[in-house]
């Protein structure tokens, strides 16, 4: 049934066509008109109906993608159009290839422009969702990563289309890139680690941290090639990614939350009242403001040491830069606490007994 209509319109244009033959010139003028007509009323349907369909949805980044694809879409038609165009005019054969290549280099370059965009649109609305390798920290690198691929791809194609062949500079490409990539290959470390960092995220910005090494301090950045930590002394450290992508790092302020625990240690002597010495730690750490409250305070009895018994205080701060600070008022309340109640804080004495003094020895 189908292809009996298109017989019958054929039929019904078949003496408009073959007028029209006789008038290439009008023919062609014909065809642009139409592909232009067709070319606003494919990007009006995408703009109104597709738009409107896309308007409904929940997500937002099909509203941007209809935004950016109508224009392409317009000058694809449009350029078929002027091909088209082309067929019943007896141009010759230089110059139609000339106009041919010209059209397709222009279609490349409108649709190269459109895939980057398009790029962009997604890995912005992939970096918005959790536990996804592209973050906003990593979406740039992504971003030029895609942006090198398509160009390179599109300067393929406009090379193709002048029938140009590019298998030696592929070659000389490819053993350029071998040469490079020999040549940084700490470099290409550094920078693959950084990008494991950030998609993993096993630190972020403000944390703590604690390296193999020794040193401890606060994140402060996250490149691609180094991690930058400030210590308590206020000295910056560079580590390069390749050594923080293959070292233990212990991250204070990851967890369920960035709050951090502190422990004071105390010894009572023996003979002290183990209650009143648990007691008066734990008003301690409650009247402190700077202590959380939740996790509340708890005190544990942990030892009977060699002159003493130990006892820990452990409580909370918000996080583990006020560690040194309150450790400090803890302590200082615990030593005027202990004097007040008369709880003493025992320490190592040693008595030495002389069983004879040499002179006296030498004497007998």
């Amino acid at each position: 049934m189908p292809e009996t209509a298109m017989k019958d319109l054929f039929t019904i244009f078949e003496p408009a066509l073959a007028y029209l033959q006789n008038y290439p010139l009008v023919f062609s003028l014909l065809i642009l008109v139409a592909a232009l007509l067709l070319a606003n009323l494919l990007a009006l349907l995408v703009t109104r109906v597709v738009g409107y369909l896309a308007s409904r949805t929940r997500i937002r980044w099909d509203d941007q993608v209809v935004r950016i694809i109508h224009r392409p879409l317009f000058w694809t038609v449009l350029c078929v159009g002027v091909l088209l165009a082309m067929l019943p005019l007896e141009i010759p054969a230089l110059a139609k290839g000339v106009v041919h290549s010209l059209i397709i280099t222009l279609l490349i370059i409108i649709w190269a422009n459109f895939f980057m965009r398009l790029v962009r649109i997604m890995l912005r609305a992939m970096s918005d969702g959790t536990g996804s390798l592209v973050r906003p920290q990593t979406r740039p690198l992504f971003e030029n990563l895609a942006f090198l691929l398509i160009l390179a791809v599109a300067v393929y194609m406009v090379f193709r289309s002048w029938n140009v062949d590019m298998t030696a500079w592929l070659a000389s490409a490819g053993i350029v890139g071998i040469a490079v990539g020999f040549a940084a290959k700490d470099t290409l470390a550094n920078l693959f680690s950084g990008v494991f960092i950030l998609a993993d995220a096993p630190y972020k910005i403000g944390d703590y941290v604690v390296l193999d090494s020794g040193e401890r301090g606060k994140v402060t950045r996250i490149g691609i090639r180094s991690t930058r930590l400030q210590t308590r002394d206020d000295v910056e450290i560079t580590i390069p990614n390749a050594i923080m992508g293959n070292s233990r790092i212990v991250n204070e302020s990851g967890g369920p939350h960035e709050k951090y625990r502190i422990r004071v240690s105390v010894g009572a002597a023996y003979g002290s009242d183990i209650d009143q010495v648990k007691k008066v730690l734990m008003e301690i750490a409650v009247s402190e403001p700077q202590v959380c409250e939740e996790p509340e305070p708890r005190v544990r009895f942990r030892a009977f040491g060699a002159s003493s018994l130990d006892v820990n205080l452990l409580c909370w701060v918000e996080n583990p830069e006020m560690r040194g600070r309150v450790l400090d008022i803890l302590n200082t309340a615990v030593y005027k606490r202990f004097n007040a109640e008369g709880i003493e804080i025992p320490y190592s004495k040693q008595d030495v007994y002389i069983k004879e003094m040499p002179g006296i020895a030498d004497k007998h």
